[in-house]
C-alpha cells in the first residue's frame, strides 16, 4: 500500500484521526498582493493548461510556478520536491511518491523536515485526493517527530492547479477546510500556502 492507495475512509481508519469538515479554516485570512511576474504566467500558460487538459500540464502551468513563488514569498528559506519518493513506514503504507512537498530546509537532495503537502487531485477529482494527502501529512509529522524537528500542526492541499482545498493536520486531528478557493482567489491561495509556515 502506498499514499495513493489511501481514500478518505481508509486513511482515517488505518490512522484513527478525527475528522472534522464543517468549517471555513481561512474565513479571517486576508489574502496577499500576487506577484507580478507569477500573475503574468498565469494569464498566459493557464488557458492552455486548462485546454490541454492534462495533469502534467496543469501540474508544470499552474501548481508547480505557485508553489515556486510561495518559495520567494516566505519569509524564511524553503525547499520545494516535486515527484520525491518520501518512504517513511511501509509496513503503514505510509511510503511512495509525493506530488509535491515544501520543506522548511533547503536541503536539495531529499526531504527533510516537510511542512507542507501538495497532491495533484487525480481525474480533477479533489475529494478523491484528500485520502492521499491526509496519509502524506500523516508520514511528514511522524518524519518530523523521529528527526526532532517537532511541528504542533502541518497543511496540505489538494490541487486541480484551477481548484485547491486546504487541511490542517495535528497529531491524530485533521480540520479539512469547507471551501475550494478557484484561482480568482489567487491572493488567498497563496496567503493560505504561507500561513502553513507558521506554528512549530
Amino acid at each position: 500500500m502506498a499514499y495513493s492507495d489511501f481514500n478518505l475512509r481508509s486513511v482515517q481508519k488505518a490512522f484513527g484521526l478525527e475528522i472534522e469538515e464543517r468549517e471555513s479554516l481561512f474565513a479571517d485570512l486576508a489574502p496577499i498582493a500576487v506577484p507580478e511576474g507569477l500573475k503574468s504566467f498565469l494569464v498566459k500558460w493557464t488557458p492552455v493548461a486548462v485546454s490541454t487538459n492534462t495533469e502534467k500540464a496543469r501540474s508544470e502551468m499552474i501548481i508547480a510556478p505557485i508553489l515556486m513563488a510561495v518559495t520567494e514569498l516566505a519569509p524564511k528559506p524553503l525547499g520545494l520536491f516535486s515527484g520525491v519518493t518520501f518512504d517513511v513506514d511501509s509496513a503503514r503504507g505510509l511510503t511512495g511518491v509525493c506530488d509535491y512537498l515544501l520543506n522548511e530546509s533547503e536541503e536539495l537532495f531529499f526531504p527533510n523536515s516537510p511542512i507542507v503537502t501538495v497532491v495533484e487531485a487525480k481525474k480533477e477529482n479533489i475529494p478523491l485526493g484528500l485520502g492521499q494527502c491526509l496519509a502524506e501529512l500523516v508520514a511528514a509529522y511522524e518524519f518530523n517527530q523521529t528527526e526532532g524537528t517537532p511541528r504542533e500542526r502541518l497543511l496540505g492541499a489538494v490541487t486541480t492547479g484551477s481548484n485547491w482545498r486546504f487541511v490542517w493536520l495535528s497529531g491524530t486531528k485533521v480540520w479539512i477546510d469547507s471551501l475550494e478557493y478557484g484561482l480568482s482567489e489567487l491572493g488567498k491561495i497563496l496567503a493560505i500556502l504561507l500561513s502553513g509556515l507558521g506554528k512549530k
